[in-house]
């Protein structure tokens, strides 16, 4: 099992910054990957970012979001972090954190901070 906690929600004005982290704990030796996911209301579920934790791969960004936020890994700490700037209105989302682990596959989920964005 692996255990996600994301914390650095927030509420921030248009053009501001946050920084969300996920503390992963568990049986973080078997994750490959891991991510960031937001849900706005009313709306699905959708990617934000992809970070590998195993050798090989790169980091992978929604359209939406490339240029403003940036996916970034501590191993020591066991922690990935999302940097966000130049937040819109449109970024107002719940967002979660996410690894997986591909032998055998499995998804796990963090509980989700809320993120807020003002006009």
């Amino acid at each position: 099992q692996v255990q996600l906690v994301e914390s650095g929600g927030g509420l921030v004005q248009a053009g501001g910054s946050l920084r969300l982290s996920c503390a992963a704990s568990g049986s973080i030796f078997s994750i490959n990957a891991m991510g960031w996911y937001r849900q706005a209301p009313g709306k699905q579920r959708e990617l934000v970012a992809t970070i590998p934790i195993t050798a090989g791969g790169s980091t992978h960004y929604a359209d939406s979001v490339k240029g403003r936020f940036t996916i970034s890994r501590d191993n020591a700490k066991n922690t990935v972090y999302l940097q966000m700037n130049s937040l819109k209105p449109e970024d107002t989302a719940v967002y979660y954190c996410n690894a997986v682990r591909l032998g055998p596959f499995s998804i796990y989920w963090g509980q989700g901070t809320q993120v807020t964005v003002s006009s």
